[in-house]
């Protein structure tokens, strides 16, 4: 049956998950379950159109299995449940490692120097190329501090590319969302940026001495942070690692950015902390 399955995987409009398959990735996706069964239809259609119009594959020796991509594929289509599989346009490929990868990098100091290294991360999203995941952390939902979703982030950061740079402000349309305008939809943004910032310089003044912020020391210090604290590196990540908590821990995430939690409502056009 996989085999059968995985041979229509990228060659039809959509294709039929098996029942046992789709259980499966629900019960292991509690956010998931709080859906209506209305929307549980809506979602497996929509999972069943991103199998067939997406291609992916294997890296790092990887054995990618039909349970593996129904499980990736369901809670990459949560963020379009109510917006279409046309938010996914404009690229095919999904590359799904083992675990963490390596990425190289390329910075240039003020002095003009350039610096090359290699980053250990979960995924990544490249503008008009593939998407890249970690099963591991697809799988596991763990994270150093707050809600943690590495599949719903890299998908935000697709979406959040259809108009351009990834900066955290999305392109509206104008049915789906006529009440959002991007003078609103920024100066709430970076609001919710600016506090968040300000709440880790505090955590950052009050960690004991010897103990570096990036250590799993410093872990207990930022629990009681909303989001993780990688949100403040931009707006682009704020708004990624946003997303991956209004889906996953939505009163959270309400209770701490109000305002910022109503234009994803909006946006996404769900209410997850209502369900």
């Amino acid at each position: 049956m996989m085999k059968a399955l995985l041979s229509r995987f990228g060659t039809a409009r959509s294709v039929a998950i098996p029942d046992d398959l789709w259980n499966a990735a629900l019960a292991a996706l509690p956010f998931v379950t709080r859906l209506s069964v209305e929307e549980h239809a809506r979602l497996r259609a929509l999972v069943e159109r991103l199998l067939a119009d997406k291609e992916m594959a294997a890296a790092g020796g990887l054995e990618l299995t039909a349970a593996m991509l129904v499980h990736i594929a369901v809670q990459a289509c949560l963020p379009i449940l109510n917006l279409g599989i046309d938010w996914y346009r404009g690229w095919t490929s999904i590359v799904v490692y083992p675990t963490e990868f390596l990425v190289p990098r390329a910075i240039t100091d003020e002095a003009g120097v350039v610096h090359e290294y290699v980053e250990p991360i979960a995924g990544e999203a490249w503008d008009g190329g593939p998407l890249l995941i970690s099963w591991e952390d697809a799988r596991s939902g763990r994270g150093e501090a707050g809600p943690y979703n590495v599949v719903i982030h890299e998908f935000a950061h697709k979406i959040d590319m259809l108009n351009g740079d990834a900066d955290g402000v999305p392109p509206f349309d104008r049915k789906l969302h006529p009440a959002l305008d991007c003078a609103r939809w920024t100066a709430v943004l970076h609001d919710a940026v600016d506090r968040l910032r300000a709440e880790l310089e505090l955590i950052e003044r009050e960690l004991p001495p010897g103990i570096d912020p990036d250590d799993e020391a410093a872990d207990p210090y930022y629990a009681h942070l909303p989001l993780d604290p990688y949100a403040a590196h931009d707006e682009s990540e704020f708004f990624a690692v946003s997303s991956e908590a209004f889906f996953v821990d939505p009163a959270r995430l309400r209770d701490a950015f109000p305002q910022w939690y109503a234009l994803l409502a909006a946006f996404f056009r769900q209410d997850p902390a209502t369900r």
